[in-house]
């Protein structure tokens, strides 16, 4: 299972963090956040080697959705050395998450 982190925790677990860091932002109560989860989780597990999988709830730290902009759920944003490279919105199948993900290692 993913980490889920909080706001005090991002700047030294993504902005601060070398190499690729992907972070799903989610709500306990989205049906195609729950959809999404083992997925992430499943690909977190694969990947664990090449990259970190983490998750933000937006209802516990609404301040990282407001500052990345997070309007809907599931938003997946993938950080390089602290940096957003790209997001994906709403459900993504394993295999595009993780072609998505291997542009940045």
């Amino acid at each position: 299972m993913s980490k889920i982190i909080k706001t005090n925790e991002f700047i030294d677990s993504v902005e601060n963090k070398k190499g690729t860091v992907v972070v799903d932002f989610f709500a306990t109560w989205c049906g195609p956040c729950k959809m999404l989860s083992p997925v992430y989780d499943s690909l977190g597990e694969e990947m664990k080697d090449k990259s970190e999988f983490l998750k933000v709830d937006i209802d516990q730290s609404m301040e990282l959705a407001q500052r990345f902009t997070v309007t809907t759920v599931p938003t997946v944003i993938v950080f390089k050395d602290g940096k957003e490279m790209d997001r994906l919105v709403g459900f993504i199948p394993k295999n595009n998450l993780k072609e998505k993900v291997e542009q940045y290692l």
